[in-house]
Parts: structure tokens; sequence; C-alpha cells
């Protein structure tokens, strides 16, 4: 869920304009699931130009305090938002861990790293949500040990149908700063991709799972 849509659309151009987000419906990418997609996601380069970071952290940092207040701890999910989950706890003066998608095979073996004591009240950090199944495996983590999960904030959704019901089947509330729909639109508006190109976005979204380019 989008909570503000002037800073939807100022975050889809800035991902757009640093090529966070490249749009290649004419030579689409393969997904690590073998899904074929005309948009390929990598909020991690927002790192790499501070101006963008602070905006984005400033956000973020708005969106945790307005709907939480201000929990104990902040979560990032390993490894896409570390580093923004790190900014984050850093502007709100918390405590940050970070959970791995699964336990180290080796030393003390933790899927979660940093000290979180039970009980406490965390809001988890994410980069990108698509199907949502690993952002809801750290939650299952922070569960697990016997974390408060108050919600999630994300950078990006591509808002399918199967996250909006996983999230809804976990009981997780999730917000994000910007979303598919929200890019595709400032797409169209800047001239950033033709109309040809446009209907294959919009076509994709429909069944990307399916999608033949």
């Amino acid at each position: 869920m989008v909570l503000d849509k002037n800073s939807a659309q100022k975050t889809a151009e800035l991902l757009l304009q640093i090529n966070a987000i490249k749009l290649r419906p004419e030579n689409p990418f393969t997904w690590a699931s073998g899904w074929k997609s005309p948009i390929y996601c990598d909020n991690r380069v927002i790192l790499s130009f501070p101006m963008i970071r602070n905006y984005v952290r400033d956000e973020m940092v708005r969106q945790v305090e307005s709907l939480y207040g201000k929990p104990d701890v902040i979560a990032g999910v390993a490894t896409g938002a570390i580093g923004i989950g790190v900014l984050v706890a850093e502007a709100l003066n918390l405590p940050f861990v970070y959970v791995r998608p699964e336990p180290k095979s080796h030393g003390r073996k933790n899927q979660i790293e940093g000290h979180l004591e039970s009980n406490q009240r965390v809001v988890v950090i994410e980069d990108l949500i698509s199907t949502g199944n690993s952002s809801l495996n750290a939650v299952k983590a922070l569960q697990e040990a016997q974390a408060d999960i108050k919600g999630m904030v994300a950078i990006f959704t591509y808002g399918f149908d199967q996250a909006i019901e996983n999230f809804r089947q976990n009981g997780i509330e999730l917000h994000t700063l910007s979303d598919y729909e929200t890019l595709i639109g400032i797409a169209s508006e800047t001239n950033y991709v033709k109309e040809e190109q446009l209907k294959t976005l919009l076509q994709w979204r429909t069944d990307p799972s399916q999608w033949k380019p």
C-alpha cells in the first residue's frame, strides 16, 4: 500500500533516473525464478547516489514514524535491504539487525544477525517486494525469535496479487514508497517508454508468471 502519492511519484522518477529500475520490453530480463520480465529492479543502486539515498531514507523514516511511532528495533532483509535499513535505523537512533535467507551453516549458525530481545517491537525494512516469499521468510525468523512485528516498509513493489495474498494470510502490514502502477504512469507521462512498450509492460503485469515476450 502506497501512503503518499507525491512521494510515490518522486521515488519512481528517481529510480528510473539512476537505472535502479530498468524497463526493457523489447529485450526482457530473466529473473532468478525463471520468469521473463520487461522490468528489472535493483534498489541497491540507490546507495551509490547520496542525495537519492538520503531522500529514500527520509521517506522511509517518515513512514515508520507515521505508522508505528518509534519501534525498538529496525530489521533489514538480507542482502538488498541491509544498507537502507542501517540508514533508517541510524536516522531513528535505533538498534539494527538483519535477517539472512537461512541460518549460516557454520559458527553460531545465526539467521538473525545482531542483538534482538524477546518481545521487542520490530519494523522490517525491505528494498523490493515481488511475491513476498523471501520477505515473509525473514518475518517468520523474527517471529520465531519472539519479536513483535509491527509491519514492513519497502521501497518498491510490483503489486502482484500473490504478494498481496501472502501478506494478508500472514497478517503482516506492508507499506511501500512506490509501486508498479505509479512507475508505469511516470514512465508514460515522461515518454520514458513508447506506446508499444507501454502495452507490453501492462500486459506483463496481468500474468507475469506466464508472460512470454
